[in-house]
């Protein structure tokens, strides 16, 4: 039996695939060694971090022969920063891991064998993220900090810009953090919990250009917010809205239930796959606008929708979906939880004078049942987690023509499908996999199941 490995042991090893983390896998007499920031392909020395009965972690010591995949990262704290785990990697390499991580989800945990996974939808590498929510903090200094943490920890990275989220965005980013400072605003400590800022969070309609400007804080009462937020909305002609979202909970959540709209607008404008939606502060919605909206166009396409359909969409969120599927179909409800989403999706469908969809507020696994309606097409967009096993008998009596299951997490989609599929009412018929989150581990993936005559 091989000794177990120890805390601080440098090792050798050539890394043979990726873990779902990120993290490459290598062997060492036969025990697997997980070490981030490398790449299948690399030769390296790794000092052991951690040493544990099935697995052992390291990290990256010396690289002794590069990887043909390997590529110099854009930012130059990309080997520490939490917020990206693949920017050393060519991305054709990246999209084909991502590829394989589905197709191993679905035999492993599926147990569906030789099934065709499209080719990767992708779009740009960089500078696609609509979205970006920073945690606060001081430097030792005294100095205001905007970043992402440090991988595996709380501490912060300061950032003045990001080569993943719309560019359009940095400048703002750099020039807020010194208006914090120069405000005196106090920064939340999260041991201490004291101090009123948590998180900064800016936001763009991609394709509108448009910005909404949001401080995440334990407290409403900011000296000086409506002075500030004025002069921030006169100095960017972009930016359409500053908002107050509350969160004075002790808790790893970023939004608190309240937003106040300090100055401007309390949404932004964008336009999804023709249709004008408008987004609030704490609203969901996708982070790769272009990539969502390849996604859409390749799930229309394959509905090959006639116009008399009914759709059901679970997890409708503001309307992203519903509403250009609407223009296509006879009728689409939409059944979310988010009472605010709601909202915002009634009124998306006002502005865009679409009068065929019905919006629930509610759990889908109660609404489900007390909508009136057998859906010729139902969509599941869920989060993470996948669906609770009350949704899925749902829709297993419910028996909706074709299911489009969009899902973030390629375990849990594998997971449900197995559910699906396992009583012969559901077969699945294609699987397209969409690079939402390029530089990071994370893929988007849709599969259509349809049901057995």
């Amino acid at each position: 039996m091989n000794e177990k490995l120890q805390q601080g042991q440098v090792v050798e090893l050539e890394i043979t695939d990726l873990n779902t983390s990120g993290e490459g896998v290598g062997r060492y007499r036969g025990q697997v060694v997980f070490v981030p920031n490398t790449v299948t392909g690399d030769r390296l020395t790794s000092k052991i971090i951690q040493s544990k009965a099935k697995f052992a972690k390291g990290t990256l010591q010396k690289l002794l022969i590069p990887s043909p995949s390997r590529i110099r990262p854009q930012c130059i704290v990309a080997d520490k920063c939490g917020g990206c785990q693949w920017q050393h990697i060519d991305p054709d390499y990246q999209r084909e891991a991502k590829r394989q991580q589905i197709i191993q989800a679905f035999q492993r945990i599926a147990g569906l064998e030789n099934l065709q996974v499209q080719p990767m939808l992708h779009t740009a590498n960089f500078n696609y993220r609509n979205k970006s929510t920073y945690p606060l903090a001081r430097s030792a200094t005294g100095q205001v900090q905007a970043g992402y943490y440090r991988q595996g920890s709380h501490k912060l990275i300061n950032l003045n810009q990001c080569p993943v989220q719309d560019r359009r965005l940095d400048p703002i980013l750099k020039e807020v953090k010194q208006d914090i400072q120069q405000r005196g605003w106090s920064i939340y400590n999260e041991t201490t919990h004291q101090g009123k800022l948590r998180h900064l969070s800016l936001r763009i309609g991609s394709n509108t250009g448009e910005i909404l400007l949001t401080l995440v804080t334990t407290s409403s009462q900011l000296t000086g917010i409506e002075e500030q937020a004025q002069l921030w909305l006169d100095k960017y002609p972009a930016l359409v809205g500053v908002c107050l979202n509350i969160n004075r909970d002790r808790t790893n959540a970023i939004l608190g239930k309240t937003t106040h709209t300090v100055a401007g607008k309390s949404y932004l404008r964008e336009i999804f796959a023709g249709v004008e939606l408008h987004i609030a502060a704490d609203t969901f919605f996708q982070i790769n606008t272009i990539a969502a909206e390849l996604l859409f166009e390749a799930i229309v396409k394959q509905l090959n929708l006639t116009g008399n359909e009914a759709i059901i969409d679970a997890y409708c969120g503001i309307g992203t979906f519903s509403l250009p599927l609407a223009q296509k179909a006879r009728q689409v409800v939409g059944i979310e939880v988010n009472p605010t989403s709601i909202q915002q999706a009634k009124h998306n469908a006002v502005i865009n004078q679409i009068d065929n969809t019905t919006f629930h507020t509610g759990k889908v696994k109660h609404c489900l049942e007390q909508v009136q309606l057998k859906p010729d097409v139902l969509l599941l967009d869920p989060p993470r987690k996948g669906c609770d096993r009350q949704v899925i008998d749902t829709i297993l009596n419910l028996q909706p023509s074709r299911i489009v299951y969009i899902s973030c997490k390629p375990a849990t989609l594998a997971r449900d499908v197995r559910l699906l599929c396992q009583s012969g009412i559901y077969q699945p018929t294609y699987i397209q996999p969409a690079d939402f989150f390029p530089q990071t581990t994370h893929v988007e993936c849709y599969t259509i199941l349809d049901r057995q005559k």
